[in-house]
């Protein structure tokens, strides 16, 4: 029934707000719009350091979401989510450089770094009008490329991340943590990973995602570690510049009255589930992705032709 809700909202948005819609109300064959130049399907785009990063387009449109994964994952963890949204938006998926099919030689691992890699694949396929939607640290990511990118991105969707912008941890909690990392990878992810889950989420699916983000690199994972720890999560709100919104789980409180001191913020709560609310709780967090995504839009005022 939910499934079915969603894709009833998705026909509702083709025929009202999609710009691929005529006058008329019919809605106009993707190959007319002016996107002769981007292929659909895989590709690759240098970083700013050189780094070959991978991504997929599922569609392109006037209004283009770019899905930002989390830590130690990559961009098929959005594959539900980018069928059921690129009938209505045009969609891209990431790979950050360490991550997926993208290159891990990189020196330095930032969230800054991270979010020029989804600033080139932005630029080289000349997208306008993006909602960037990232799951856990790629919310992170989001905030920086509204920041790289001001006349490109209009908001930035958090799934379950930003939960608390004045949550500080302690710089000696946050070494041990990170030297407890480098010691053994292996142990501490899996701990790491298989605490973030719902009560009620499959145990197959469990097992599938920790053995999938431990495998590593563990060098690049206990790197990423210690920066998310450092990030200036209050400085990137106010640097961001547009409306985010987060659909978080109610695994962990999110604290929407203090996050509004430093953005446009507002937050959707789905309860029952844990972190990966892709996996977990996919049609609730799609019709919650677009009821978000149609709201930072109306916002915006008319779609340009």
């Amino acid at each position: 029934m939910k499934k079915t809700l969603v894709l009833l909202s998705l026909c509702v948005l083709s025929f009202s707000c999609s710009p691929t819609g005529s006058e008329d109300g019919a809605p106009v064959p993707l190959e007319t719009l002016e996107v002769e130049a981007t292929v659909l399907g895989p590709g690759t785009v240098a970083s700013f350091d050189g780094e070959e990063i991978a991504f997929t387009v599922h569609r392109v449109d006037v209004q283009n979401l770019v899905l930002v994964h989390g830590w130690m994952c990559d961009q098929t963890y959005w594959e539900h989510q980018a069928e059921v949204l690129a009938e209505a938006f045009g969609v891209v998926t990431v790979d950050l450089a360490g991550h997926g099919l993208s290159g891990s030689s990189r020196e330095e691992w930032t969230t800054v770094s991270l979010g020029e890699d989804v600033k080139a694949v932005i630029e080289k396929l000349e997208l306008e009008r993006v909602v960037v939607v990232g799951h856990s640290m790629g919310g992170r990511v989001g905030l920086e490329v509204a920041r790289l990118l001001p006349q490109t991105v209009i908001g930035v969707v958090g799934v379950d991340t930003l939960q608390k912008a004045d949550n500080e941890m302690d710089p000696k909690q946050a070494q041990a943590i990170v030297a407890e990392f480098e010691q053994d990878f292996d142990t501490n992810c899996e701990t790491f990973v298989r605490s973030m889950f719902g009560e009620n989420a499959d145990a197959a699916l469990i097992d599938r995602v920790t053995a999938d983000m431990c495998a590593g690199p563990g060098t690049i994972g206990v790197a990423l570690l210690r920066n998310y720890f450092a990030y200036d999560v209050r400085g990137a709100l106010q640097a961001a510049g547009v409306p985010v919104r987060c659909i978080n789980a109610d695994k962990w409180p999110t604290d929407t009255e203090g996050n509004q001191e430093y953005a446009d913020f507002e937050a959707t709560i789905l309860s029952g589930f844990g972190h990966f609310l892709m996996q977990e709780a996919p049609d609730e967090l799609e019709v919650a992705l677009i009821d978000t995504i149609l709201d930072i839009v109306s916002d915006e005022g008319p779609l340009k032709k």
